[in-house]
Formats: structure tokens, C-alpha cells, sequence
């Protein structure tokens, strides 16, 4: 859990930064690609994490408004779904710095029907954020795209250095 502002943000700004790398390596064909014929699109969880900036905040008491678009609606282009998290991602790290204090991330806020603290929060966003990367990563291999390293090299990027991938 975050006992501080500081922390979350120097966190939030790295994991944003990984995330901007995958999404940018998204191609608007990619986005129709299934792990399975019932579950979520490669679009639909690129464009949850854009979900998720303007429903688990707000619930824990962060006003931060979305621009003119209909985050239920997933956009047919890649480049709007990078461009939306590119903008509102950086945006709600603010909201939360200019709302909140150290003190405020103590405070417990009703969320999916538990009491979660503030700081806790803020973990699990980060978390969150980790665990659909991951899964958009797999659909991005299915997809036929290069995947970015986000905690080390990836195939690509060991190949790219002359090095042969770990197994």
C-alpha cells in the first residue's frame, strides 16, 4: 500500500511509460485479436485501461474528468486508444496530487463492495494496469506484433542487441 504521494507518483509515472510502449505497438487490425471466441478483444482490454482511469479513482473520491469520448465504446483506432491513455493517464497522477495529502491515502473508501484504503488504491490500479498488460502482450504475440520489454528486453529487443532471448 502507498504511505505517500511522492512514491505513487514516481511509480505511476514509470508504469504509464511501460504501458504507453505497449499500446503504441498496437495496430489497428490487432485490436480485433481473441484469446478465445468469448473473450475480450485485444482493443477492448487496451481500451479498459482507459476504462479504468475514470471508474476506480472517481470511486475513491478523485474528481477527474474524461474528454468528449464514451469510455464504454471501444474506438476502432489504436493510435485514439494510445493517444487517450497518453493524455489521461498523466492527467489523473495530477488530479490525485493536487486532491490528496499523505495523510488522505489512509482513509478507506467504499470500492467492489469492500473497504479499501486509499493507498491501496492506488497499488491496485498500479497492479491492475500490470496484469491486463500482461494479457495484452499474449493477444500482441497472437497478433503477430512486437512486444516491448516492460520489465527487461523482450524477444525482439534481445535479438535487437545481438543477444539470444532467455528461455
Amino acid at each position: 500500500m502507498f504511505r505517500s504521494l511522492a512514491d505513487f507518483g514516481a511509480q505511476w509515472s514509470m508504469e504509464t511509460e511501460n504501458t504507453l510502449r505497449v499500446l503504441r505497438n498496437l495496430t489497428d487490425a490487432s485490436l480485433a485479436q481473441r484469446v478465445t471466441p468469448d473473450g475480450r478483444t485485444l482493443g477492448k482490454l487496451a481500451w479498459h485501461l482507459v476504462e479504468t482511469l475514470h471508474e476506480m479513482l472517481p470511486t475513491a473520491g478523485v474528481a477527474f474528468e474524461h474528454g468528449s469520448f464514451d469510455p464504454h465504446r471501444v474506438p476502432d483506432s489504436a493510435s485514439v486508444i494510445a493517444d487517450t491513455y497518453a493524455a489521461d493517464a498523466p492527467r489523473l497522477g495530477q488530479a490525485i496530487a493536487a486532491q490528496w495529502t499523505d495523510s488522505d491515502l489512509a482513509v478507506e473508501v467504499p470500492m467492489y463492495g469492500m473497504s479499501w484504503a486509499r493507498g491501496f488504491v492506488l497499488q491496485v490500479l498500479l497492479m491492475h494496469q500490470a496484469h491486463h498488460r500482461g494479457q495484452i502482450t499474449v493477444l500482441m504475440r497472437q497478433a503477430g506484433l512486437a512486444v516491448p520489454g516492460v520489465c527487461g528486453p523482450s524477444k525482439e529487443e534481445w535479438a535487437a542487441m545481438g543477444m539470444t532471448a532467455q528461455d
